[in-house]
Parts: structure tokens; C-alpha cells; sequence
């Protein structure tokens, strides 16, 4: 940690980390533009297996109508008309056998085609699937290139702000730092007041599986009063649980619910606060919060499903590096308020997520 935050003290090392965080867009970029392509392989050998299928449905539904024009000739006639029509007993066996070789014939024939058009339905579903992975890629692909235009623009406001020299970047920092100071401060004394609030019968029992993680990637940061939080946080509490996600990483909602707040902090005070973050209440009397955002995709009022998209992460607000931090409150004790230092922000009694994951 103190070597991370020993590099962003200096403005050399705050551009080398955007330019990191560039690079990294830039090959996740790379990455959903060779998944498009791939996925487009699978889908055009698809629908050559596709038109393999239909051909063979054909053919098996001629040979099915062939048997049973065979078989109708002699639907009607019982084994004694056969007999009395047949010069020999010979001839009236070999009929009858005929009959019935035909009809155990039409009942392959109809099993072979009924497989058939199952393999049929299959390519056609596994194709449908397919087409909706290569409209996700493509979506991520745009979203990525936004986040990494919003990347470029910060580099670009970076070295603006300083005039590209280290004495008016030391500057601003310390002017940042204190007022992260304040915030984290604002931010713990308002949610110690909201915890007192929790009420313990109304939330739902402690145990696996109640929320889905909402990325991939491991811990990074615990919940409650860590070192790191009373020194990385210049508090002395961590109301969430930080995990890695490297930026441009796809974030989805812990639960199914609806998002009760979209905002970015870092318009009233950049690098202050919670950046660019979400906020779902969800049917079971928990309300999450997704923060430190690159790119949102829903709005207020949008319904959104367990493991649906909300947005992707990145380092927005207060942040030492791309992740995603996750925080879990009691939906009665939920609010957005107005902070004395940085605009309207969501406030809560935070539970500890690690309960319900």
C-alpha cells in the first residue's frame, strides 16, 4: 500500500497509473474484438450445420411419407384376405412379412426424424445464444471504448491542472487530501448514527448465496475497522468490502431489485468520495451499493435482475487504483443526503457483506 501511494504522491508516477489503466482498457478492448470475431466463426459453422440438419429432416421426411404410401396399399386387408388372395402360403407369409417389415420400418424412419429435428431445434437455439453473446460483446466492446476515451480525458485533465509540473501537483494534493479527510470523516459519523438504527429482525438470516458476488475478483479490502481504512481511508471505519476489478470490468446487481440512486460525486468533489456509483434496493430489506464506477448503465427506477448489469468498474472518486468497492446497508436505514463537503451522497447502517455473500 504505502508503495502504491508512495508513487501517486508524485504527478510522474499519477500519469504512469493512467497510462496503466489505459493500457489495461486498451487490451480489454482488444480482447472483446477477438471474441466478436470468434463468435462469429462458431455462428457462421452454425448455420452450415444449421442447413446440414434441415436437409436431413427433408430426407427423412420422404422416406417416412414413402413408407407409409407403401403401407396404406395394404392397410385395409386382413391376414385371411391376404391368404384367400395369395395362390400359396408361401406368398401369403412372404406379404405378411412385408407388412410388417414396413411398419417396423416407419417406426425407425419416424424415431430417425424426430432426432433429427431435435438436432435441428439445438443448432437453431445454440445459434439464437450465440447471436445474443456477439450483441453483449459488442455492447461491452462500445462501453469499453467510451471508458477508455473518459481514461484519455483524465490524463489530459491531469496535466492540464498542473501545467505538467510537480509543485502545483504537490499542491493540489495536499488541497486533496484534506478534503478526503473530510469526507471519510462526514461519511463514518453519519453511518455509526444510521447502525444504531438497524433492526436486526427485519433482515434476512445470515448465510450464503443471499447476494451473488457482484465481480469475479478477490477481496482486496475487508469490512469494518481495518488498518487500511484508518490509513488509507483517513477514517477509521471501511462500510463495504473492496474487490479487484481490473477497469473496464463488467459489474452486476448482487440481487434482483431497483436502482434507487445514480450519481458521481466527483462533479461536487473530484477524487473526494464514492465517484461515479449505484445504488439497488432489493425485496429482502438490503440495499447495495456499487461505487468507484467508469461507466453506469441504469438509471433510477430501472428493474434489474440478480446478475444483471449495472455498470463496470473503474477509479472514480476517492480510489488508489481500479477497483470495485461493494457495500451493504438496511434498506430502512438507506438515505441520500447532502454532505456538508461533496454534494449529495448515499448513506446507510452498513452490514458486513462478507454475511451474505
Amino acid at each position: 500500500l504505502e508503495a502504491v501511494q508512495g508513487q501517486s504522491q508524485t504527478l510522474e508516477g499519477e500519469i504512469k497509473k493512467i497510462n496503466s489503466n489505459i493500457n489495461q482498457v486498451d487490451l480489454s478492448i482488444k480482447s472483446s474484438e477477438l471474441t466478436i470475431d470468434k463468435l462469429g466463426l462458431e455462428l457462421d459453422s452454425l448455420h452450415n450445420e444449421i442447413s446440414d440438419a434441415e436437409k436431413e429432416v427433408s430426407l427423412k421426411e420422404k422416406a417416412v411419407a414413402q413408407i407409409l404410401r407403401e403401407f396404406q396399399k395394404g392397410d385395409d386387408e386382413t391376414p385371411f384376405l391376404i391368404f384367400l388372395k395369395n395362390k400359396s402360403l408361401a406368398d401369403s407369409v412372404f406379404e405378411m412379412q412385408n407388412l410388417s417389415d414396413l411398419s417396423n420400418g416407419l417406426s425407425v424412419e419416424i424415431n430417425n426424424l424426430k432426432e433429427a429435428k431435435e438436432n435441428l431445434s439445438g443448432k437453431l437455439e445454440e445459434t439464437s445464444s450465440k447471436k445474443q453473446s456477439v450483441q453483449t460483446e459488442k455492447e461491452n466492446l462500445k462501453n469499453k471504448q467510451l471508458i477508455l476515451g473518459d481514461t484519455k480525458s483524465e490524463k489530459q485533465s491531469v496535466l492540464t491542472q498542473t501545467k505538467n509540473q510537480e509543485k502545483v501537483y504537490q499542491q493540489t494534493l495536499t488541497e486533496l487530501q484534506k478534503k478526503q479527510a473530510e469526507i471519510a470523516s462526514e461519511i463514518e459519523v453519519m453511518d455509526e448514527e444510521l447502525r444504531l438504527k438497524i433492526d436486526p429482525s427485519a433482515l434476512p438470516s445470515k448465510r450464503p448465496g443471499v447476494l451473488a458476488r457482484p465481480v469475479s475478483g478477490g477481496i482486496t479490502q475487508e469490512y469494518g475497522a481495518t488498518a487500511f481504512a484508518k490509513y488509507g481511508y483517513r477514517g477509521k471505519w471501511h462500510n463495504g468490502l473492496d474487490f479487484a476489478a481490473p477497469i473496464g470490468t463488467s459489474v452486476y446487481s448482487a440481487e434482483k431489485g431497483i436502482v434507487v440512486a445514480v450519481g458521481n460525486s466527483d462533479k461536487y468533489c473530484n477524487k473526494g468520495a464514492y465517484g461515479k456509483f449505484i445504488v439497488v434496493k432489493h425485496e429482502n430489506n438490503l440495499t447495495t451499493l456499487y461505487s468507484h464506477l467508469s461507466l453506469q448503465k441504469v438509471k433510477v427506477g430501472d428493474t434489474i435482475e440478480r446478475g444483471g448489469l449495472v455498470g463496470y468498474s473503474g477509479k472514480t472518486g476517492y480510489a488508489t487504483g481500479p477497483h470495485l468497492h461493494f457495500s451493504v446497508f438496511s434498506s430502512q436505514t438507506f438515505k441520500m443526503d447532502s454532505s456538508r463537503t461533496c454534494g449529495l451522497l448515499p448513506y446507510g447502517g452498513d452490514l458486513n457483506p462478507a454475511d451474505y455473500l
